[in-house]
């Protein structure tokens, strides 16, 4: 059937457009010039209106685009209009059968997808929804007609739903599962620790995203949480043990973990590596050899010895280069280097060794070609970090050769050789879940290592926990943001916190809880104590008065008090202690640098050395080049690392603190602990 403006009508209206032809499946409009054909899966209305002598029809497309034929005799008009709009119902039902077959379809995978004994990560959640994108794209109707038919109406909203509130939707679902998880396995989490997991402990254990940062407080049972999870893979079938790969940073973390996994889960399947024994164990099985560690590694004379000679070879055979290492030593490290040969002073080549040591150590954790490293450097530092790796770069090469005639590596060389054996292929990843200790503390170097292990299989999930206000070891290479950015280095995924603390009071806890997050950059979260303690939990006393606060404990301490002094250098240990074994014989007393104290607890913590200066707490930045450009870049926060390093020295302690201060030169930390209401007293 044809429709046809009247000459008079194609004549006045001046439209691209006199007739309409009405096809199977669609309507095709033209002209003299233009023709337009509209397929009804395209077609979103039909209008048929009457002007003052001509009809008029409008055509709605789904891109919103409008096509119109005028002109025409209104009789004839309207007998098209009915024709038209009668054929495309039919048409329309028709289809609206096979769109909710595919709606339906969806509805069906989406509910197999979303078993109520499944978490539903974010990225299935994902496939879900382009999925239904797809399918939607394969619809025969345009989506924005599904409300106008009863068959497809209501199917039509809930796939919707899941493309507008799918986090809502999702969030619902696996709350939904990890009640349902913690009532049928209520038995596992009372029994898997000594104590009873609690609510957010246990919920960081059935959380089942692919990646998962649970934050993990001071005190809150971090290692608790790591031996659920492990058992709760296991109990729930799954993993097998030896698809778990446990990491911890240190031997002593490890062996410890160890430990508990063997007593809690009664299997030695299951062990903890550290990051270089988990490398050395994919270069053995990836190569078929086993690389030596050398023995430089663990044997801090034999390294200076080595880099003080090449140090002194390179100054007594290049002019060039000794000029620029005494300008390097005077200019910026401020040093004092003796006239002539000052490479053969003794005493200078003591103290500038463990610099040599901890730059070669930069040097080969970043890895790579030197001219990388350059090109890595901040851009203010690039020039002049340059010229100090042009006088670095013999002491690398001696380095480097001493490795090779011993037939050795060492630990930054392992964890490369391991990511090259992945990336190679060499070596297939067994593990399906990796479950890393104190994360805090990781480097890019070690991040690498779980990206190479995690890209052989997508499936495989990152559970890992740690505190990014305990974050203390940038000067070893650990980079905060991957941990406070931790979705953009490790992909999409939850973070969760441990939300009570069993070691300390509630006093303590809210003077290092509001201390912390003074510092806007730190993440936020909930710190609960079980125990309260009074407002002098936490005091500032000057520091002439130790012997008389050691004199105080001695009266109420028990032998099985331990008593923790910090101090945030090796050598502010004070002289007090000389005499501790007669003067408190009873008291018992543990001095060690705060950093050491990481992992340990007291009843009672004396904090030594809140003073300004060269010495202080906060310490001064006092970076080289070298650790400017090779470190990670630290925070714009002031002090932010100092300031972590504070809390947990106030977190070791169980029932009591005292900040001892310079009442002179007091440090920067003691304002901001009275703006806390911290208490000064004069005497304990």
């Amino acid at each position: 059937m044809e429709l046809k403006a009247t000459s008079l009508g194609k004549r006045l209206a001046q439209h691209p457009y006199d007739r309409a032809v009405m096809l199977n499946a669609g309507i095709k409009v033209a002209g003299d010039r233009h023709e337009y054909l509209i397929p009804f899966n395209q077609l979103l209305a039909i209008e048929c209106k009457r002007g003052l002598v001509w009809g008029e029809l409008e055509f709605l497309l789904a891109d919103d685009k409008v096509v119109r034929l005028h002109g025409t005799e209104w009789s004839e008009t309207q007998r098209f209009y009915h024709q038209l709009s009668e054929r495309w119902k039919a048409w329309s039902e028709e289809m609206s059968e096979v769109a909710a077959s595919v709606l339906s379809e969806q509805l069906a995978q989406i509910a197999g997808r979303t078993d109520t004994q499944k978490w539903l990560t974010r990225n299935q959640l994902n496939g879900l929804q382009q999925q239904l994108q797809h399918a939607f794209a394969a619809l025969p109707l345009p989506t924005r007609r599904l409300p106008e038919f009863e068959n497809c109406r209501e199917l039509w909203q809930q796939c919707q739903a899941w493309l507008h509130d799918a986090q809502e939707r999702r969030d619902a679902h696996n709350q939904a599962y990890t009640e349902a998880m913690l009532t049928q396995y209520a038995a596992f989490f009372d029994q898997i620790e000594s104590s009873p997991l609690n609510p957010a402990q246990a919920r960081a254990v059935v959380n089942g995203e692919h990646a998962l940062l649970v934050l993990a407080g001071a005190g809150s049972g971090k290692t608790s949480v790591l031996v659920a999870r492990a058992g709760w893979l296991l109990a729930r079938g799954e993993a097998a043990a030896d698809q778990i790969l446990l990491l911890a940073f240190g031997r002593k973390a490890a062996q410890e973990m160890d430990e508990r996994i063997c007593e809690r889960l009664h299997t030695e399947e299951i062990t903890a590596r550290t990051f270089h024994a988990l490398a050395l164990y994919i270069i053995q099985q990836g190569s078929k050899k086993a690389p030596v560690i050398s023995e430089l590694e663990s044997n801090t004379a034999a390294r200076h010895a080595l880099l003080t000679e090449a140090w002194r070879e390179q100054c007594s055979e290049k002019k060039a280069q000794a000029k620029g290492w005494r300008q390097w030593l005077e200019e910026e490290m401020s040093w004092n280097v003796p006239e002539g040969n000052f490479w053969q002073d003794e005493k200078l080549q003591r103290r500038i060794a463990p610099r040599l040591d901890r730059w070669i150590g930069l040097m080969r954790m970043h890895g790579g070609a030197q001219a990388d490293m350059i090109a890595s450097a901040p851009e203010e530092v690039r020039e002049l970090f340059g010229k100090r790796i042009k006088l670095m770069s013999p002491l690398l090469k001696a380095w480097k050769t001493a490795l090779k005639t011993e037939n050795a590596v060492d630990f930054s060389g392992l964890i490369h050789q391991a990511i090259n054996v992945l990336e190679k292929g060499r070596f297939i990843s067994p593990w399906k879940h990796i479950l890393v200790d104190e994360f805090q503390d990781i480097s890019p170097q070690r991040a690498a290592l779980l990206a190479a292990l995690r890209k052989q299989n997508s499936q495989t999930t990152l559970f890992a926990v740690g505190d990014d206000w305990q974050a203390i070891y940038r000067f070893s290479g650990a980079q905060l943001s991957l941990t406070t950015a931790f979705q953009d280095y490790f992909g999409e995924g939850d973070l969760c916190a441990l939300d009570t603390t069993y070691r300390f009071n509630t006093r303590i806890g809210e003077v290092a809880n509001r201390f912390i997050q003074q510092n806007p950059w730190q993440l936020a979260k909930p710190l609960n104590s079980l125990t309260k303690g009074d407002k002098n939990a936490v005091t500032l006393l000057p520091q002439e008065h130790l012997d008389a606060l050691l004199d105080k404990l001695s009266g109420y301490a028990t032998p099985e008090d331990r008593i923790l002094v910090l101090a945030r250098y090796h050598h502010a240990r004070p002289e007090s202690l000389a005499k501790a074994a007669t003067r408190w014989p009873k008291l018992q007393l543990d001095f060690m640098t705060i950093h050491a104290s990481k992992g340990q607890q007291a009843e009672y913590v004396i904090v030594l050395g809140l003073q300004d200066g060269a010495d202080g707490f906060p310490a001064p930045a006092r970076e080289s080049i070298m650790e400017q450009a090779l470190l990670p870049q630290p925070e714009a926060f002031p002090d932010a690392e100092e300031r972590r390093l504070l809390y947990v020295a106030l977190t070791r302690a169980r029932k009591r603190v005292w900040l001892l201060f310079d009442k002179e030169k007091p440090s920067a930390f003691v304002e901001s602990l009275k703006a806390l209401n911290v208490p000064v007293t004069r005497k304990p």
